[in-house]
């Protein structure tokens, strides 16, 4: 697969997501935990941006996101061929201009020790993860503890 990014067009709601993670600092935050973490960054369109080759084992997750930037310790091509992932990353764009950018990161540690609670895993009743499609972030379907098969 060629490991060409075809740039995404801006929409006006991108426009101002993109302004509001760059005010609230959760994409500066970003792209610095991208490059303490030895990543390559590259701009994806719509104002986000796509860090590949970090290197740092947490959080554990096939990618991540903060602000506007999705992090992830695999290169390009893996993203290419998975859409639906950069979709639901994408969508954690949002969720941090909504959250108020880095004052999403304690409400998503809530999220997860809830889903924790819940289900033993961080991503089943976290609302950060519902929201973006637990499906499109390759999680499995939501499950509590209690409907699990010994």
């Amino acid at each position: 697969m060629s490991s060409e990014l075809t740039l995404l067009p801006h929409t006006p709601w991108t426009r101002i997501r993109t302004a509001l993670n760059w005010i609230n600092l959760s994409t500066p935050l970003g792209l610095v935990i991208a490059r303490l973490g030895g990543a390559s960054v590259v701009r994806r369109g719509r104002g986000t941006y796509l860090a590949t080759g970090y290197r740092f084992g947490f959080p554990v997750a096939s990618a991540f996101t903060v602000g506007s930037v999705i992090t992830s310790k695999h290169d390009l091509d893996y993203f290419l061929e998975r859409p639906v992932l950069l979709q639901h990353e994408d969508r954690h764009c949002t969720q941090y201009a909504f959250a108020l950018g880095v004052v999403m990161l304690p409400f998503y540690l809530l999220g997860v020790a809830f889903s924790y609670a819940i289900a033993g895993d961080h991503s089943s009743y976290n609302p950060f993860e519902r929201l973006a499609n637990l499906a499109d972030g390759n999680y499995p379907p939501p499950r509590t503890r209690f409907s699990r098969k010994p």
